[in-house]
């Protein structure tokens, strides 16, 4: 079995596949290896026709922190990892540069993750902040545990939202407007009132949860699974969601142009933690 450096994977059973993201000490925040490894996991998972669902978790306390915002030794798309995508361009200097890295590590690889032809459960426990959400929400369910967390506080940084912009989707178009503009944190429960989320569970009884849902599915014929979940996105992209990324992506990338004019740095500082002493490079 492959191993990573940022990713474990575990089998359940034959049928199913876990990716357990595993930098607890940085609360499983997402640099550039765990993209890389994230989708090499996945693309084990998805040509082993031995797999019929993959969960998607985190290593305790947290599913996911978001981005790491921290420069680290390879933190270089398209040199320290081979581009997946056909994007280049990322040694140029500011606005080109930065949407060819953006494309190619957070809204191309999102959407990819998200188009995987095999049902995908998303495991969530503690915070699932920022670009965390959008690993959940490019999973088909989500389970979550009583006491996850759920925020996308980018506004506070001066940027309309992550990368993956489907909170109207998620959410309804007027609580993805109070949780932008407030930065709100929203439990588990409400994630659940309002569709997002579709088990909350107790939190030590959570992997079993998991693992129960993901054998029910996996005991269903594998391409009825896959053509089912073509339906079902293919209605999604139907009713106008990629249109709708494609443009809050281009409206996320102008914030950043705003803010590296106003501030040097392409996120407002202000809406930053003190210990991100560098320009990052995504929120």
């Amino acid at each position: 079995m492959q191993t990573y450096e940022t990713v474990a994977i575990e089998r359940p059973s034959p049928a199913i596949a876990r990716i357990v993201m595993n930098r607890p000490q940085a609360r499983n925040a997402q640099n550039l290896q765990m993209t890389y490894d994230l989708n090499a996991a996945f693309d084990a998972a998805a040509h082993d026709d031995a797999v019929k669902v993959i969960v998607l978790a985190g290593a305790d306390p947290h599913f996911s922190s978001g981005h790491d915002l921290r420069a680290s030794e390879k933190d270089h798309a398209g040199t320290d990892f081979p581009p997946v995508f056909a994007w280049g361009g990322f040694d140029e200097p500011n606005a080109h540069g930065r949407f060819a890295r953006e494309q190619e590590i957070y809204l191309q690889m999102t959407r990819r993750w998200r188009n995987m032809p095999k049902p995908t459960i998303a495991e969530v426990q503690g915070r699932c902040m920022a670009g965390g959400l959008m690993l959940a929400w490019a999973c088909d369910m989500i389970v979550a545990s009583d006491d996850a967390e759920f925020c996308d506080p980018v506004v506070g940084m001066g940027v309309c939202g992550v990368e993956w912009f489907v909170h109207p989707y998620e959410v309804g178009a007027r609580k993805a407007k109070e949780f932008l503009f407030t930065s709100d944190v929203w439990s588990a429960a409400e994630a659940h009132r309002l569709g997002m989320v579709n088990h909350v569970v107790a939190r030590g009884e959570l992997r079993a949860f998991v693992d129960a849902l993901a054998a029910r599915i996996a005991g269903k014929p594998a391409f009825a699974l896959k053509m089912a979940k073509e339906a079902v996105n293919r209605s999604v992209d139907l009713m106008g969601q990629p249109a709708a990324i494609e443009h809050a992506f281009a409206l996320h990338q102008l914030c950043h142009a705003h803010n590296l004019q106003e501030f040097g740095m392409i996120v407002d500082p202000s809406g930053l933690h003190p210990s991100v002493t560098k320009k990052p490079a995504a929120e």
